[in-house]
């Protein structure tokens, strides 16, 4: 049988492991406490993060939108210091003619006849003011007619390529859209350097996707990011093919 001396000794043992045990739980509580203190301060950050990141997207996507208004707006303040200039020309080239009909001598009225009233035949400006009147009247047959006759006439004249891509739009107003789409390509082919190939090209993408023709439309605006980076519409068409799919 065990001893007094013994069962002392066992008793000192057993208070010696409890007390290991209850420290070894409290370092553990502590631990634990460490780890979860971490996780909330992790979670906090994650949140503050995800409240940071969707703050930059909203901002980042009213910048662009934004930004994209302001293109607009400058494309079409820049449309209208064209006319404003094409205007001025018509106005001049009508006073040159009329500066250059020659007075008819008392009686003569052969000279009258020939000039039909005032002047002879019209000049490109005139030709392409005179139609591009009728496009804002909404008579689109008429304004293609004389966009057409400018075309004719004075092939080489700076303002043909406008001219060419007022004729696409002519059809697209009247909802013919294949007429549309093929002159749309025809100013990209025709005149590549022009600042109207690349509005072309986006009317275009935009007439397929209306189409619903995804894959041709995102191949033209990739090609108007490759071949006319710097223009107004490259910028939009970088959007558009972010949400085209």
């Amino acid at each position: 049988m065990a001893s007094k001396g013994d069962v002392a000794i066992l008793q000192d043992e057993l208070r010696a492991l409890r007390t290991a045990v209850a420290h070894s739980d409290t370092a553990q509580r502590a631990q634990a406490d460490s780890a979860m203190m971490l996780i909330g301060r992790a979670n906090d950050s994650l949140r503050l993060l995800s409240t940071r990141f969707a703050s930059f997207q909203a901002n980042v996507s009213g910048g662009l939108y934004d930004m994209n208004r302001q293109l607009l707006q400058i494309q079409e303040l820049s449309g209208q210091s064209q006319r404003r200039m094409q205007e001025l020309r018509a106005s001049m080239e009508s006073r040159a003619e009329a500066m250059n009909v020659p007075t008819p001598a008392p009686g003569d009225t052969t000279r009258s006849t020939a000039a039909g009233g005032g002047g002879g035949a019209p000049g490109p400006a005139q030709l392409f003011q005179l139609a591009f009147d009728q496009m804002q009247r909404g008579s689109f047959g008429v304004a293609r007619q004389g966009f057409q006759e400018l075309l004719g006439k004075y092939p080489t004249f700076e303002a043909a390529p406008t001219a060419q891509l007022y004729i696409g739009q002519s059809f697209a107003e009247e909802k013919n859209g294949a007429a549309a789409d093929s002159v749309y390509q025809l100013v990209v082919t025709k005149y590549p350097k022009s600042k109207a190939a690349s509005t072309a090209l986006y009317k275009y993408a935009l007439s397929l996707i209306a189409q619903k023709k995804t894959t041709p439309a995102r191949a033209a605006l990739n090609r108007i990011v490759k071949e006319y980076p710097n223009s107004d519409e490259a910028s939009l068409a970088r959007d558009l093919l972010r949400t085209t799919r």
